[in-house]
């Protein structure tokens, strides 16, 4: 099994920036793909970003060019770099992890879940 554990999580002003972590552990391969998702309380989650152990990655329309989705193979560590946070984006984000059978992450192919942590943006 694999266990993903978030960190990084807190409270920010609109404008700011903050950076949430993923450690990824456990008996059996992450997969190739791993990726941020975020619920808001009242909606369904909905995926951010994502990335391929190749390189490629993927946003959602919402944070494209404010957002930016690293990995560390070597740690098995995927970051979510979030600048320019608006009161919007405050939400629960969740790591997650997947096998793709292609070249992108497509945001369906993610089955592996962490506990989420808390980004608040306040206006």
């Amino acid at each position: 099994q694999v266990q993903l554990v978030e960190s990084g999580g807190g409270s920010v002003q609109a404008g700011g920036s903050l950076r949430v972590s993923c450690a990824a552990s456990g008996s059996t391969a992450v997969g190739n793909c791993m990726g941020w998702f975020r619920q808001a309380p009242g909606k369904e989650r909905e995926g951010v970003a994502s990335v391929h152990t190749t390189g490629s990655t993927y946003y959602a329309d919402s944070v494209k060019g404010r957002f930016t989705i690293s990995q560390d193979n070597a740690k098995n560590t995927v970051y979510l770099q979030m600048n320019s946070l608006k009161p919007e984006d405050t939400a629960m984000y969740y790591c997650a992890a997947g096998v793709s059978y292609g070249g992108s992450c497509p945001f369906w192919i993610f089955d592996t879940w962490g506990q989420g942590t808390q980004v608040t943006v306040s206006s």
